[in-house]
Order: C-alpha cells, then structure tokens, then sequence
C-alpha cells in the first residue's frame, strides 16, 4: 500500500473496487484549514478508459508492480496489434483501445517493453524516439519562414506531426513519441 501523496505520473495502482490504473496527471492542493486533496487523471488499464479521481491526503491504495519483456511489434490484426517475445516467440496481442495514442507510433519491427500484469498484456513502453517517413506534406513556398511556425505532415503510421517549412514528402523525421512532436531530420 502507498498514500495517495506518492502517486506521480507513470505510477500503477488498483482502486477499491480492484481496478488497474496508471496515472497520467497529478496535483497536490492544500487551501487553508484542513485536509490537502490529491486529484489525479488516470487510464484504466483494462478497458483503456480516462478518469478523474479525488483523494484526501492520507488516503491509501494499493500499489503494483508490472513485469516487463523485450517485444517486437510485428502487424495489425483487425483491431489488434500483434508483438512477438523475442526470447519464447510467444506472440501476445493488444487492442487498439489498449493501446491508445501509443500505437499511432508504432512500425512493424520496432523494439517495445511490453507491460504485464498476472501474465496479462497491460500495455506497451515505446522507445522516446522514433524515426517515420513523411508521407504527405504541402510544399514549401519562398517567404514561409518569415512568419516562423510550421505545417502539419502525415506520416508512415498515419500520424500527423507539424513539421519545419523546409521538410518535404520522402523525408524522414525524428519524433518524441511522449509529446508527438518534431525532433530533427534524418
């Protein structure tokens, strides 16, 4: 058990009605007298579901720890994404609902941690980088950089990142796959 004081991003507890989550916003606020109030947005890992939940300070839940393995992402199965074990060639799925914005990053070949639970795919840590194709972009005029900013490109995965003027379609772009942002060209 941990107080609900420690929860910080990335942390993975079970709620009072046996529910996995892992936390993805946290904020302590103390006003005045009394008791601070701990407010955290979180998925549940089952369901791929977005909550908002309140506690007291002081409050406990129960913590976990996840078990991870060296994967392979190998293809789209309808609405699941297959992984391969690289050790067993054990091939465990996820949905896409499991997945949630992560699989928008994902290349078939691309290394992952894959996350379980009680021998249960929970999800997937993808590496901070990945480097896709730009696969459609407008062209760059004479006289864009003046305003600064950027257009948005669509890449291999069907991700739409905003790029620098000066990327073109054929490139191939770095991008931060916790924030979805342009890193360099490759």
């Amino acid at each position: 058990m941990i107080g609900v004081q420690d929860l910080r991003k990335g942390t993975t507890f079970i709620d009072d009605d046996g529910n996995l989550f892992v936390v993805l916003e946290y904020a302590h606020n103390k006003q005045g007298r009394g008791n601070a109030t701990i407010n955290i947005k979180a998925r549940n890992l089952r369901t791929g579901a977005t909550i908002q939940k309140n506690f007291q300070s002081g409050g406990r839940v129960q913590d976990v720890r996840l078990e991870t393995q060296k994967v392979q992402y190998l293809y789209k199965d309808g609405d699941n994404y297959v992984f391969m074990d690289q050790e067993t060639y054990d091939q465990p799925s996820l949905s896409a609902e499991t997945l949630g914005d992560n699989a928008k990053w994902l290349t078939e070949g691309i290394n992952v941690e894959l996350l379980t639970y009680e021998g249960q795919p929970i999800e997937v840590e993808l590496p901070t980088t990945v480097d896709l194709k730009v696969v459609d972009t407008a062209p760059a005029f004479k006289g864009d950089t003046a305003s600064g900013g950027g257009k948005p490109a669509t890449v291999s995965t069907g991700a739409v990142v905003n790029v620098p003027f000066f990327v073109s379609t054929g490139d191939t772009i770095r991008v931060d796959t916790r924030t979805g942002e342009y890193v360099t060209r490759v």
